[in-house]
């Protein structure tokens, strides 16, 4: 090999090297972006999570904690902040319970409405109320699902991870319990998140819940809160449940 096939196999090898390099860093960086929002998680186990949303609710969500108690399984409840106030031992009893309880918001509004500040307040009003009764919340969904960038950087603000879901079988609309649990066991799929509300009287949840959670277990699925649910990533890159 003379030297200037040397001198260019060198060159290719140092410009291919510098490809892969810069390659990376961008994966990585697509990486680092995709981890704004959470809707699914990427995994091949058997485990989803149950999300209840909208509470505490006086009459729903005592009647949900005892189908929980009875089934041996912990959920995670976004709440909302104005509602903690109206029933604060309810959140009580849910944390003593091992449910995790997470940020809501304060009142349900829609905060992509907001200014950056405005919804900065929703979200430390919430925290505060929250703080007196458990942990600082570390996830958040946003009321309704909606969001922006101005709400995803106060979350990020205050190390909160923002959860959506990927099953809904809207059941705030009150439809019948079958129909609710059909929804969510046709629907789910390994790290599945369920959304599901107890912030009115009456719904199907309740009852439905007791039913979702004998067919998932019926059919090798095993159900944790978010927090645990998060853990089984298996897929990284610019796929997956992220966005």
């Amino acid at each position: 090999m003379n030297a200037v096939a040397r001198f260019d196999r060198r060159k290719f090898l140092g410009v291919t090297f510098l490809f892969l390099l810069l390659a990376g860093t961008f994966a990585e960086s697509i990486v680092h972006e995709d981890i704004k929002i959470v809707k699914n998680v990427p995994t091949t186990h058997k485990v989803i999570a149950l999300t209840i949303d909208d509470g505490p609710h006086y009459k729903t969500t005592p009647e949900l904690l005892d189908v929980l108690r009875e089934k041996h399984v912990q959920v995670t409840l976004f709440v909302l902040g104005e509602n903690v106030m109206r029933n604060p031992e309810i959140v009580a009893q849910a944390v003593a319970d091992g449910h995790e309880i997470a940020s809501h918001a304060y009142s349900h509004k829609n905060l992509t409405e907001m200014t950056a500040a405005q919804c900065g307040e929703e979200l430390d009003k919430t925290e505060k109320i929250i703080t007196t009764i458990t942990a600082k919340p570390t996830l958040f969904r946003p009321p309704g699902g909606l969001y922006n960038e101005n709400v995803l950087a106060e979350a990020r603000k205050r190390g909160y991870t923002t959860i959506l879901w990927s099953v809904d079988p809207h059941d705030w609309q009150r439809p019948s319990v079958d129909k609710v649990v059909s929804t969510v066991v046709q629907g789910i799929s390994p790290g599945g998140i369920v959304l599901l509300h107890d912030g009115q009287y009456p719904l199907p949840t309740p009852e439905a819940v007791g039913i979702i959670i004998d067919q998932l277990r019926g059919a090798g699925y095993e159900i944790v809160p978010i927090g645990q649910l998060l853990q089984y990533y298996e897929v990284r890159g610019t796929g997956g449940g992220r966005s």
